[in-house]
């Protein structure tokens, strides 16, 4: 299944079903943690190898949408966020799906993604379970290359370098 996912057995009713309460279901046999604050958004905590990640996720009936939000607990100092935006770049060339931004008012970094479900299409638990992995998955990955950039002073290239650079076998 993936870094740090296991494998699920969700409930095969989830034509028709408001996509967040599969997503409830994912987080529950990964014992994550997870709250549901209204209807239309749900917040969990997926463990992560180098930190947990906060995830927002959010349905919009009007767009069909799934939204999916999971802010890295990073904060770029306004004089480094030029070089992280050239991060950012580069790191988005290389997603197959969602994308890292980072907020202008605060330096927030996050990483985004959407699911849309137009047509009358239902989520199923693969897809809900894909959303997540491939968020966890891409934070892990690129989370340091952001400490590398804002708090080692490295260029994104250099960051990128170490990012991509993948080990074989365990010592």
């Amino acid at each position: 299944m993936g870094i740090g996912m296991k494998a699920t057995m969700v409930t095969p009713d989830y034509i028709d079903a408001n996509p967040l309460d599969l997503l409830e279901q994912v987080a529950d046999i990964q014992n994550w943690t997870f709250d549901r604050s209204h209807e239309q958004e749900l917040n969990l905590v997926a463990a992560g190898e180098w930190r947990d990640y906060q995830i927002s996720l959010n349905w919009r009936d009007d767009f069909c949408g799934l939204h999916m939000a999971s802010a890295l607990d990073l904060r770029v100092p306004a004089e480094k966020r030029k070089t992280v935006r050239d991060l950012l770049g580069l790191i988005n060339e290389q997603l197959w799906s969602g994308h890292f931004d980072m907020w202008s008012e605060d330096g927030t970094v996050l990483f985004r993604d959407t699911l849309l479900l137009c047509g009358g299409a239902a989520a199923t638990p693969e897809q809900c379970e894909a959303l997540l992995h491939l968020a966890v998955e891409a934070c892990d990955r690129y989370y340091p290359a952001f400490n590398f950039v804002i708090w080692a002073g490295r260029t994104p290239q250099e960051a990128m370098a170490a990012a991509m650079f993948e080990t074989q076998g365990t010592a």
